[in-house]
């Protein structure tokens, strides 16, 4: 059963740090159950046991040229031809078989002579350049012994996964699935198509936010592509998020976040009787920001109406919720160099738009919190503690954009 969590509305704002790491640790206490997938539907999904393998690699000798496999001296007497997929017998003393790459080696065989080097006359194959004994032979064992872990638990299924786990042999892997995020947008006075104006600002995060999850490591739910603008009253808030909360493990809200008059965020998860994971963050911009857990291992994150704002609710609470959730490593920061300074925010992490060029990373104009102009050039965010400014050439964290 999961713990109840304390924080509340009006509670200090929580480190940056330390929201992200709350937050990972809430998603993993309610990770995904593990489910057996055919290897060609895993992908991005995380393994949810060692990937182990079913025989040796490889499982018998393989010739890694085109030649010929021979036993004893030369010149060898050419007595046959073994393809990818054949089993062939004994190799006789004196005898050759011509072999293609990956063919199994024959039994007894002591050297392949590569066909660049074999000269075939009269039925007999000679060479000039005789290799050592079992050169270019992919011997059994040689990449990984029976039942040897390939790949820990929590190693998420790539591409290259999949196609390991086929040369092991394996139909099926135990993983756990990607989260199901859902979108709701908060906020009435948003429109949808055409042009802002007449006191009407244009849903830019509707668009774009369901493709950032699903790069960050979700399965967006079709059906919440995004859903809203969802009218600003209560109802229609408690609405929205119990129908979401049906299909998905993360729901993902933009707006209301706030405690004003059209704010009915924090009211409706009440309603549903849900408990504060984080509530606000200690970090510009972005703030506020919370996670609140409900019943059925279900999350909502809510995230702020500016454009900025919520992306970096994304890089601070999403990833680390769905790394949790899929039972991944926690996702660390990593750093970069500075180009330029960069102004501290006083007792709040600043994460402050930047681009890599060459080795070292450059704020961006246009990065207010409204702002998608300096958001949609960015490769991510650069990280000033709180209390410090970032200066040319000094080495800080850095958190990318999931793209």
């Amino acid at each position: 059963m999961r713990q109840q969590h304390r924080s509340h509305p009006g509670s200090a704002p929580l480190d940056w740090a330390a929201a992200r790491r709350t937050t990972y640790e809430a998603g993993l206490q309610a990770r995904l159950l593990p489910v057996r997938y055919p290897i060609n539907q895993a992908d991005g999904a995380t393994l949810a046991e060692p990937l182990r393998t079913l025989t040796p690699l490889p499982a018998f000798p393989t010739s890694s040229v085109d030649g010929y496999a021979v036993r004893g001296e030369g010149p060898w007497r050419l007595s046959g031809r073994v393809l990818a997929g054949g089993e062939p017998g004994e190799l006789r003393d004196g005898a050759a078989v011509e072999i293609a790459t990956g063919a199994m080696v024959p039994e007894r065989t002591e050297r392949i002579v590569r066909v660049e080097n074999a000269r075939v006359a009269e039925g007999k194959v000679s060479t000039e350049k005789l290799p050592g004994l079992r050169v270019d032979v992919r011997e059994i064992g040689e990449e990984a012994g029976s039942g040897e872990e390939l790949l820990p638990e929590g190693h998420p299924v790539t591409p290259g996964v999949i196609g390991l786990a086929a040369s092991c042999g394996h139909d099926l892997i135990s993983v756990r699935p990607k989260p199901r995020a859902a979108l709701l947008i908060f906020g009435d006075e948003l429109a949808v198509t055409g042009p802002p104006g007449h006191g009407r600002v244009r849903d830019a995060l509707g668009p774009s936010l369901p493709s950032m999850l699903a790069h960050a490591g979700a399965d967006p739910v079709p059906g919440f592509r995004p859903r809203g603008p969802i009218d600003d009253t209560l109802e229609a808030h408690v609405s929205a998020l119990r129908a979401a909360l049906d299909d998905a493990d993360v729901v993902c809200t933009t707006g209301g976040t706030m405690h004003g008059p059209v704010d009915h965020l924090h009211p409706a998860l009440a309603e549903l009787g849900a408990s504060y994971v984080v509530n606000t963050v200690a970090v510009r911009p972005g703030f506020p920001m919370l996670v609140a857990a409900l019943p059925g291992d279900r999350f909502v994150v809510g995230l702020p109406g500016n454009p900025q704002s919520a992306i970096v609710a994304v890089v601070s609470l999403v990833l680390p919720l769905l790394a949790g959730l899929s039972g991944r490593e926690f996702p660390t920061t990593s750093t970069v160099e500075l180009g330029a300074d960069i102004a501290g925010r006083g007792d709040y992490t600043h994460l402050s738009l930047v681009k890599i060029t060459g080795r070292r990373a450059f704020p961006l104009p246009h990065a207010g919190s409204a702002m998608l102009r300096g958001l949609a050039a960015a490769d991510g965010f650069a990280i000033v503690p709180p209390g410090e400014q970032g200066s040319t050439g000094q080495q800080v964290g850095f958190v990318r954009i999931p793209r």
